[in-house]
C-alpha cells in the first residue's frame, strides 16, 4: 500500500471535483449559447468562476518554536518519495527564513526563488517583490536527482554574521538572535529573507500550499508574514514536541500569532504533538506508552484551549523512516496517517463547503433562472400547439397568438426599458460608492499620516498620528455602507415591484457584501493597537517605526481597501443582473415567436404544418431542458469529502 494513498487519493479526488464544475461551467455556457440566453454580464459571471475554480489554493501553515520538527513533517508528508530527507532538518534551528512550498502551475516548472535578507532594508513589501523576480536569486531543481535538489534546497538554511548595528537595521532585535561564538560582538541572522519552493509534487500540483515558519525567534522579525499570511491561512498546525510539552516560548507564538481575533483559520487551528516516539518505552509495554501520550495531549489541550481532539500526536521522524522503508507497522504506530487524514477529509471538507456556498450556489441560482426562462418558452409552444388542436381556421389561430404574443411582448418591453433606467441609476450609485472609497482619497489619507509622523516628536504624538488613519478608512466605509444600504433599498423595490409576474418570484437581488473585508479591517485595527503599544516599538529608533508600519499595517490596509473597492464597483453592476436578464430573455423569446408568426402568415402555411413545426420545437425545447437539469444534478452532487460520509470528528475553529 502506497503509505501517502489517503492524502493524496482524497487531494486528488478534491481537484477531479473541481475539473468536474470546470466542464460543466463549460457546458452550461454552450447550453445558454445554444438557447440564445447567453449575454455579456454572464460572460463575466461565468469567467469569474472559471477563475476562481483554477486559481484555488489550499494554504496550510505549519507554525511552531524551532526543534519542533516542522520540516521534518513536511519531508514525511511531501518528499518521502525521494527516499530521503530533501529540506534541510537537524537539531537547531534549520528554518530561518519563512517558506512557501507550492507548485508554479504558470510556468510548469520546479525551482527555488531566495529573497536576500538585505531586502528588508528597502520598503518594498513581500507582496510586492514577489511581482520582480529580478529581486530574488534562482535555482533550478532537478526531481530526477534527489542529490542535487537537496543540495539546492539546503540554501533554505544559511546563515549570515554580521554586526548588530545592521542586524537592527534590517528589523532584528538582538535578544531574539544567536551569538556568533567565532565572531565575538557579532549575531546569526538568516541568508534570505523569503523562500519560494515549486515542486512538482501530486498534492502540490492539485492546488495544497505549505507555508513553513521559522520558530519565535525570526517570527516576529518579519511583520508581514505576522499581519497578513499567517492569518490568512485556510489552516494552521502548531508543532509541539511531546518531551517538552507546552513551553512559555511555544505558548507566546500560539497567543501572540495564533489565536488572535484577526485570524482567519477558516479550516481550523490544531496543534500537533510530534516526537511521541520518545514516550515508547518498550520494556514497560504499549500501555504504558498510550497513558503517557494521552497524559500530554490533555496536557497540550488545557494550556491551549483546545479540546483533546485537536490535539494530534504524531512523530514526523519515525514516519518518515516508515514511508522511506515502506515499513508500515511504524508508520501506524507514528500516527502520521492520523495527520494526514485530518489535512484530507477535515480541511479539505471546509474548502469544499466555501466553493459550494459561493461558486456551486451562485451557479444553480444561475441556472434556474435559465430553467425557468426556458420552461416558459415550453409553456408558450405547447399553448400555441394546444390552441391550433381547437381552431380550424389558419387566419384565427395567427390573429390570437399575434394578439397574445404582443401583448406579452409589450408588458416586458416596458419592464426593460423602466430597468435600463434603473440600472442607469445603479450605475450613478456606483460612481458615488467608488469615489467614497476611491484609491485616490485613501492615499490621501496615507500621505497624511505619513507626514504627520514624520513631524511627530513623541511616541504619543505618533501612536495619534497611527490612530487617526484608520479612523479616516473607517469613516469612509461608514459612509460607504450607509450609501450602499440606500442603494440596497432602492434595488429591493424594483424586484418586489416585479413580483406581479409570478414566474419571476425565483429571482432575488445580488447582495452587497463587505463582511470578511469589514472583519479584516477590525482585526487589523488591533493589530494596530498592539503594534503601537509593543514596548518594541516604543523602543525603536522612528524612522525604522514608520517603516515597519507602512511595510505592514499600511500594506495590508491597502490590500483591504482594494477589497472594498471591487466590491463597490461589482455590487452596482451585478445588483439587477436576475431581473435584467430575465426581461431581456422573455423579450427576446416573444420577438422570435412574432418574427415566426409573420412568416408563417406570409408563407400562408396550413394548420397541419403549423402543428407539426411546433410539436418540433417543443421536442427540442423538452431536450434542452433535460440537457440543463443533467447539469443542474451535476452542481447538485455533494463534494467528495462529504459525498463519502466521512468527515473526521475533528471540530476546528471556524471563522
Amino acid at each position: 500500500m502506497n503509505p501517502r494513498s489517503s492524502l493524496t487519493s482524497q487531494v486528488e479526488a478534491y481537484q477531479r471535483w473541481k475539473n468536474l464544475l470546470i466542464t460543466e461551467i463549460a457546458r452550461y455556457q454552450n447550453w445558454l449559447q445554444s438557447n440564445e440566453l447567453f449575454s455579456e454580464d454572464i460572460a463575466v459571471r461565468l469567467q469569474r468562476s472559471f477563475k476562481l475554480l483554477r486559481e484555488d489554493e489550499l494554504t496550510i501553515a505549519f507554525v511552531g518554536e524551532y526543534s519542533r520538527g516542522k520540516t521534518e513533517l513536511i519531508n514525511a508528508l511531501f518528499f518521502s518519495g525521494f527516499g530521503q530527507r530533501m529540506l534541510p532538518s537537524q537539531a537547531g534551528r534549520t528554518t530561518m527564513c519563512p517558506t512557501e512550498l507550492f507548485y508554479d502551475r504558470k510556468r510548469s516548472e520546479s525551482y527555488l526563488r531566495l529573497l536576500p535578507i538585505e531586502t528588508r532594508a528597502g520598503e518594498s513589501t513581500l507582496a510586492q517583490l514577489k511581482n520582480q523576480p529580478e529581486r530574488w536569486q534562482e535555482f533550478s531543481l532537478n526531481s530526477s536527482s534527489p542529490e542535487r535538489t537537496k543540495l539546492a534546497l539546503d540554501q533554505v538554511a544559511k546563515t549570515r554574521t554580521v554586526g548588530l548595528a545592521e542586524a537592527k537595521a534590517l528589523g532584528f532585535e538582538e535578544h531574539m538572535l544567536d551569538h556568533d561564538p567565532r565572531n565575538p560582538g557579532k549575531v546569526i541572522i538568516p541568508a534570505w529573507r523569503h523562500a519560494l519552493i515549486s515542486m512538482k509534487d501530486p498534492l502540490l500540483e492539485q492546488g495544497l500550499r505549505i507555508l513553513d515558519t521559522p520558530g519565535l525567534n525570526s517570527l516576529g522579525s518579519e511583520p508581514e508574514l505576522t499581519v497578513s499570511m499567517l492569518p490568512s491561512a485556510h489552516a494552521i498546525l502548531f508543532l509541539l514536541s511531546a518531551d517538552t510539552g507546552v513551553t512559555q516560548s511555544d505558548l507566546a507564538i500560539w497567543k501572540n500569532f495564533i489565536t488572535t481575533d484577526d485570524a482567519d483559520h477558516s479550516a481550523g487551528r490544531f496543534a500537533v504533538l510530534n516526537k511521541i516516539d520518545v514516550l515508547w518505552d518498550d520494556l514497560q509495554g504499549e500501555e504504558h506508552t498510550r497513558r503517557a501520550v494521552e497524559k500530554v495531549i490533555q496536557f497540550t489541550a488545557d494550556h491551549l484551549n483546545l479540546t483533546k481532539a485537536e490535539v494530534i500526536p504524531i512523530s514526523a521522524k519515525q514516519g518518515l523512516v516508515a514511508k522511506v522503508k515502506g515499513d508500515n507497522h511504524l508508520l501506524l504506530r507514528s500516527q502520521l496517517p492520523m495527520l494526514e487524514r485530518l489535512i484530507s477529509e477535515r480541511i479539505l471538507a471546509q474548502k469544499e463547503q466555501l466553493i459550494t456556498k459561493t461558486l456551486v450556489n451562485d451557479i444553480l441560482g444561475m441556472l434556474q433562472n435559465s430553467e425557468a426562462i426556458l420552461g416558459s418558452r415550453l409553456n408558450s409552444l405547447e399553448e400555441q400547439y394546444n390552441d391550433s388542436l381547437h381552431k380550424s381556421v389558419d387566419r384565427d389561430l395567427m390573429v390570437s397568438l399575434a394578439e397574445k404574443t404582443q401583448r406579452d411582448y409589450d408588458f416586458y418591453y416596458k419592464k426593460l426599458i423602466t430597468l435600463r433606467s434603473s440600472r442607469r441609476l445603479m450605475k450613478s450609485q456606483g460612481d458615488i460608492l467608488s469615489r467614497i472609497i476611491s484609491e485616490e482619497r485613501f492615499e490621501e489619507h496615507v500621505q497624511h499620516t505619513r507626514k504627520q509622523l514624520e513631524k511627530s516628536w513623541t511616541t504619543i504624538g505618533m501612536n495619534r498620528s497611527m490612530g487617526e488613519l484608520f479612523e479616516r478608512f473607517e469613516n469612509d466605509v461608514a459612509n460607504l455602507i450607509s450609501e450602499a444600504n440606500l442603494a440596497d433599498k432602492m434595488v429591493k423595490s424594483i424586484y418586489q415591484r416585479y413580483q406581479e409576474d409570478t414566474r419571476a418570484k425565483h429571482l432575488h437581488p445580488i447582495p452587497f457584501n463587505l463582511k470578511k473585508p469589514l472583519r479584516d479591517l477590525r482585526a487589523l485595527k488591533e493589530q494596530s493597537i498592539r503594534f503601537r503599544r509593543n514596548p518594541r516599538t516604543v523602543m525603536t529608533e522612528q524612522t525604522l517605526v514608520i517603516k515597519r508600519f507602512f511595510n505592514t499595517m499600511v500594506s495590508e490596509a491597502r490590500s483591504i481597501h482594494a477589497r472594498m473597492l471591487t466590491e463597490s464597483a461589482r455590487w452596482p453592476e451585478e445588483a439587477l443582473l436576475p431581473i435584467m436578464q430575465y426581461t431581456l430573455e422573455q423579450k427576446q423569446l416573444l420577438e422570435h415567436q412574432i418574427r415566426r408568426l409573420k412568416k408563417l402568415n406570409k408563407s400562408n402555411r396550413n394548420i397541419t404544418s403549423e402543428r407539426s413545426e411546433l410539436k418540433v420545437l417543443i421536442e427540442e425545447t423538452r431536450e434542452q431542458l433535460k440537457s440543463a437539469e443533467k447539469i443542474h444534478k451535476t452542481f447538485r452532487r455533494p463534494a467528495p469529502t462529504l459525498s463519502q460520509q466521512k468527515i473526521v470528528s475533528i471540530t476546528g475553529k471556524i471563522a
